[in-house]
């Protein structure tokens, strides 16, 4: 039976095929679908330092297509420019004044964002070329806005440097460091009396509360049995008969109430008492006037 196909047909079909599975791997691994339809547009752009071939196309944060090629333009009327052939979903229809805004993520790398003109309702067609904006990465701001700032800082930040290599070798640092050592040492030994303190003498201590507190339980028990009623009527007995005593000292019409409130007799003795006085100082001054002795009778 005749061969259909010869051994160099096979070995062509063969090689084919693997050069189209090989282009087709290589494509899948940069993100490129080679059997999905897409749609080809054209993005003007003046910068696309950190833009690399198969960076992404989003919409609103949704991937719609890629970036397939890139270009510079020397030749005419856009020289100076850098085109960039994207590819977008076949579904996905720009309208016009639309714009692709070039944006850096801190570990994406760089990508385009499309900006859709949602007001109008007429369409590009495939194969016109859309206006590109660079917006500038994270990167270019630092360099941009920090880098100033950290160079004015690095003067101060090295003589707040040296200022500290002279504090750290000063000999006062050193001495407090072996103050705060010895402080240590002596806080290790406190501590360590005061737990011996606190298992010797805490025991005792605490035996002591509980003997008290025992003592107090049988006074408390005391305390109950006593007739507490009996022993208030009896205080407020004698509280009545002090108060009876009271009234009978501030009473004029007795005895002890005359004595205490009579002010003649208060005179009277106040009287009496300095004329005693007068008569004991006078005896003490001539005492010949009042005692007599005779040696013969």
């Amino acid at each position: 039976m005749k061969k259909i196909f010869s051994k160099e047909v096979i070995i062509a079909v063969i090689t084919l095929v693997s050069l189209f599975l090989l282009y087709s791997g290589l494509n899948y691994l940069k993100g490129i679908n080679v059997f999905k339809p897409s749609n080809h547009y054209y993005v003007l752009m003046s910068n696309v330092s950190e833009l690399q071939r198969s960076s992404p196309v989003y919409v609103d944060g949704f991937k719609i297509g890629i970036v397939n090629t890139i270009d510079y333009q020397y030749d005419n009327e856009e020289q100076g420019k850098i085109v960039v052939l994207i590819s977008l979903d076949k579904q996905m229809r720009v309208e016009t004044g639309s714009y692709a805004e070039m944006k850096s993520g801190l570990t994406s790398g760089a990508y385009l964002d499309l900006k859709l003109n949602r007001y109008v309702s007429t369409y590009l067609e495939v194969g016109d070329t859309i206006d590109g904006v660079t917006n500038p990465g994270l990167m270019d701001k630092i360099a941009k806005d920090m880098l100033p700032q950290v160079e004015k800082i690095l003067p101060r930040l090295d003589t707040i440097l040296m200022g500290i290599q002279v504090l750290v070798n000063h000999p006062a640092l050193s001495q407090s460091l072996d103050h705060i050592e010895a402080a240590t040492a002596s806080l290790q030994k406190s501590s360590r009396q005061l737990d011996a303190l606190l298992a010797k003498d805490v025991p005792t201590i605490v035996g002591n509360l509980n003997q008290a507190s025992s003592d107090f339980t049988v006074v408390s028990g005391n305390l109950k049995e006593l007739d507490l009623k009996q022993t208030l009527e009896t205080m407020n007995g004698a509280i009545q008969n002090m108060n009876q005593v009271t009234k009978q000292l501030n009473n004029p019409n007795n005895t002890l109430g005359l004595l205490l409130n009579d002010r003649s007799l208060y005179n009277q003795l106040d009287s009496t008492a300095r004329n005693a006085s007068i008569l004991l100082q006078d005896i003490k001054q001539h005492p010949k006037n009042y005692v007599h002795f005779s040696v013969f009778k």
